[in-house]
């Protein structure tokens, strides 16, 4: 394939312009025609086969005919190409752990080809597109985010980096969207330590995320109910500093000033050091 040219692109084009001739000459998954084994077609066959099963959205099939063009034809140029294209089928599949499979071997073998950054992309969205509910044990996602980081830092230039920036913020705040499920468990069973470890968890690890403003205000809410005013106070003053006009700067304030008391910065504490590192700048 020629240098920089999209994935997307090459795969579409593929499969617009696949060889009806060779096609017709394999006729199911283990033989040809009269019972003729896969090992007396060509490559070329074999792979175009694999290319109308795609655009017959049969994935399954289209990544066995390319693992075959593998098996049998390993040192051909078309066994790069059929490699990368069943890490593609698999994945199209939701056979997400063969994809990977696929792409890492392609990675191991091909790690200078153009294709490598695809591969590793295509091994990242076998963990991302599996990312369950919110509820659910994570650690797929933490294997998402450590392979998207890959693609953003071995490949930077590439088509993907962009869109594997994306997929990890999202995949980061999904990850600070359990801390708070657990944390609001914790809270409305009133165990008020654990549910503050994990809005603190959020504040201190996850404070790009989405999540931080609402982690701020459940800590007002747990400080208050523990009798642990100035952190309650500090909290509330970072939410206001940084989300003044959120809805839960609002309910932050309301329940401080609630009880005679104001948003107003302590530095004693662990939210001391986070006022002055996202409000005065001061990290070390």
């Amino acid at each position: 394939m020629a240098a920089g040219r999209s994935r997307s692109t090459w795969i579409v084009a593929a499969l617009a312009t696949l060889a009806v001739a060779g096609c017709d000459e394999l006729q199911d998954r283990e033989t040809g025609p009269g019972g003729a084994p896969l090992e007396t077609f060509t490559a070329q066959q074999i792979f175009e086969r694999g290319e109308y099963e795609l655009a017959q959205k049969d994935e399954e099939d289209a990544a066995f005919y390319f693992s075959e063009v593998e098996r049998l034809y390993p040192y051909s140029e078309l066994a790069k190409r059929a490699l990368i294209m069943q890490a593609y089928a698999h994945h199209e599949d939701r056979a997400y752990e063969e994809s990977r499979s696929a792409a890492q071997r392609y990675i191991d073998f091909y790690p200078a080809d153009d294709d490598a950054a695809y591969a590793q992309y295509l091994l990242a969205l076998s963990y991302y597109d599996q990312i369950e509910e919110v509820g659910r044990d994570q650690g797929l996602t933490f294997q998402a985010l450590q392979s998207l980081r890959a693609v953003i830092e071995r490949y930077p230039d590439s088509e993907y980096a962009r869109s594997a920036m994306l997929k990890f913020d999202l995949a980061f705040d999904h990850l600070a969207g359990k801390e708070m499920e657990v944390g609001r468990y914790y809270l409305k069973g009133k165990h008020y330590g654990a549910a503050i470890n994990r809005f603190r968890t959020v504040v201190e690890d996850f404070q790009t995320t989405t999540h931080t403003p609402e982690a701020l205000h459940r800590l007002v809410e747990g400080y208050l109910s523990l009798g642990l005013v100035e952190e309650a106070q500090t909290a509330g003053a970072i939410l206001g500093y940084n989300y003044q006009s959120s809805e839960w700067y609002e309910a932050s304030y309301a329940l401080l000033t609630g009880q005679g008391l104001e948003p107003r910065v302590f530095e004693g504490s662990w939210l001391g050091a986070i006022y002055r590192q996202t409000i005065r700048g001061e990290w070390l």
